[in-house]
């Protein structure tokens, strides 16, 4: 498609007559960058600019692509924590408020660095589960409003991201969400000092595999160790860290490593009390967002970024995940 290109005889200045009507900056119009980004969330630059072509009959370099993700990730940080629209549905929703967060190496031309993943979601709660036997069958209903953020931070400068990610998004009171979580100590940290008085959980699959792991050290694998294993897990299950503390602590052989992993958890672990009002004691929401919305298009076999453009992929990510483009798109053509 050609455009009529106009010079100035006089001043000499010269554009494409309609580029500020239509919206137009460079070569690429807001609805082909909003089709970019969204095949770029997928793919590589360079298969992105060949499923357009395939597809669309757009015609793109890959650096083009590139240019434009970087810059509409750039813009799309900036939107998501600054336009009020950006946490209108999330204010507006109902459900149980949760928070979790989780980390994920990338490859950087400075080596790997952490990109650390935080969402803030509302959940309906699901049916009650009253006998433990099928605890594990449970089908929670999906979130179905979330807004997640990531970037390369350390732990002191992230805690005060959440906290003024959950005013902006209209968490009131902190002792209104529940924090689901590994056992990572800058996690709950982070949580005390910046979200106080937020319900912890601790993540129960995690907690399992410390569990399992303190079972083959002390028995070996097999039976054994399966049984101690099913047995000790039960009671966390059933009565939370307080009572397997105490078998704990009355065991013959070393399991300080799990005693010392469990501690600081004492009030993290109801789960019983959950899953009987419907309610989820993992974190499995951020963890496989850790490797759909960020490991499968960051981590890709060869890829290796700048910080910065990292960052701004990531937004663009994100936003993809927490099912804000067209509010984003709607704000940016509009």
């Amino acid at each position: 498609m050609s455009r009529v290109y106009f010079t100035c005889r006089r001043c000499g200045q010269h554009a494409h007559a309609l580029d500020d009507r239509l919206g137009l900056e460079g070569l690429v119009s807001p609805h082909a960058q909003r089709l970019i980004c969204v095949l770029g969330v997928d793919a590589s630059f360079e298969r992105c600019a060949r499923h357009l072509r395939e597809l669309a009959g757009l015609v793109v370099c890959d650096n083009t692509v590139r240019e434009i993700c970087d810059r509409q990730g750039g813009l799309m940080r900036t939107w998501q924590r600054e336009d009020p629209e950006a946490a209108r549905p999330f204010r507006a929703a109902a459900g149980d408020l949760e928070f979790q967060t989780d980390g994920t190496c990338v490859n950087t031309t400075g080596g790997w660095r952490e990109v650390r993943l935080s969402i803030f979601a509302r959940r309906r709660r699901g049916d009650p589960v009253t006998d433990l036997d099928d605890w594990d069958e449970q089908r929670l209903p999906a979130p179905h409003v979330r807004v997640a953020t990531a970037a390369i931070r350390t732990s002191d400068r992230l805690g005060p991201q959440w906290r003024g990610a959950a005013a902006r998004l209209g968490v009131k009171r902190a002792d209104d969400l529940t924090v689901l979580a590994d056992g990572a100590r800058w996690i709950w940290d982070e949580i005390e000092k910046n979200l106080p008085g937020a319900a912890g959980v601790l993540d129960f699959y995690h907690a399992s595999e410390h569990l399992h792991a303190a079972a083959v050290a002390l028995h070996g694998a097999g039976e054994a160790a399966e049984a101690w294993y099913q047995a000790r897990r039960r009671t966390l299950l059933e009565s939370g860290s307080s009572a397997l503390l105490s078998e704990l602590t009355a065991e013959p052989g070393d399991v300080s490593g799990l005693i010392g992993y469990i501690w600081p958890h004492v009030g993290h672990t109801p789960y019983r009390r959950r899953l009987a009002e419907g309610r989820s004691i993992g974190s499995g929401m951020v963890e496989g967002a850790c490797k759909t919305a960020i490991g499968k298009r960051l981590k890709q076999t060869g890829a290796r970024w700048k910080v910065r453009r990292l960052e701004r992929m990531a937004a663009l990510c994100c936003l993809s995940y927490s099912d804000q483009l067209d509010a984003y798109w709607k704000k940016a053509v509009g």
